[in-house]
């Protein structure tokens, strides 16, 4: 249970992160936003390089100088929503920075450098750095070594947690082998019983032949008693065997 758990947790936890940088992302480098961050009056983000970009895309006959474009005011739209930006006489550099993205920013980065837990690997809950690789075959749970010489499982027996996996697999196996024969016997009965029932119900519905007296209803119980007889017998064989 504790490898399940920690499996989910580090799970969550990467599902975040991975929610978190979708949010960082520039929709016009789509790449993470590159400091500084500008906020638009829409309130959608950019890079301000990118920002630059689209302002001189959208204003091809504006004076540069190095790149840069070194008139005064002037508008482009927003990429995400189309709300037309407008400037002032700074330019791009008139926009806001959004500090709280810069901050999110540097973060997510601190946090992507860590180390990350290997998810293929489980631990133990109440020793994290020991690794889970044994049995407890008294409570039927997954523990490690130390929880076998010093924990709750000290008076326990324990078995190689892989040797307990492959019997367990096995059985689980000839077990479903077994369900399956099973069900293909019930279905051979249920076949069985279906044509039986279609004999009897086609000798019921049948004439009876020119000069031939139609069978009492006595003679004709005393003639069906054998057979369900015969049929039960070999309904209960096919079952037993």
């Amino acid at each position: 249970m504790s490898a399940s758990l920690n499996y989910k947790s580090f799970s969550k936890e990467q599902q975040t992160m991975d929610n978190l940088e979708k949010q960082l992302i520039c929709p016009i480098c789509l790449e993470m936003f590159t400091k500084p961050v500008v906020i638009l009056p829409c309130q959608h983000n950019l890079c301000r390089k990118c920002a630059s970009d689209i302002f001189q895309a959208s204003n091809p006959y504006l004076p540069t100088r190095g790149g840069t474009t070194v008139a005064s005011g002037g508008r482009f739209r927003c990429p995400s929503c189309r709300h037309e930006v407008v400037l002032d006489r700074h330019g791009v550099y008139g926009l806001q920075r959004n500090l709280l993205v810069e901050n999110i920013i540097d973060i997510y980065k601190q946090e992507s450098t860590r180390p990350e837990k290997k998810s293929d690997q489980p631990m133990c809950e109440e020793h994290e750095e020991e690794r889970i690789n044994i049995y407890c075959l008294n409570c039927e749970v997954p523990t490690c070594s130390l929880c076998k010489v010093f924990g709750a499982h000290k008076d326990c027996q324990v078995a190689p947690l892989t040797h307990v996996f492959q019997r367990q697999k096995s059985e689980l196996s000839d077990g479903i082998a077994v369900l399956v024969g099973s069900n293909d016997r019930v279905q051979g009965v249920i076949s069985q019983l279906e044509d039986t029932c279609k004999t009897i119900e086609i000798g019921f519905e049948a004439p009876p032949l020119q000069g031939q007296a139609p069978a009492s209803g006595s003679g004709s119980g005393a003639d069906s008693e054998p057979a369900r007889h015969v049929f039960s017998f070999s309904w209960l064989n096919s079952l037993n065997e």
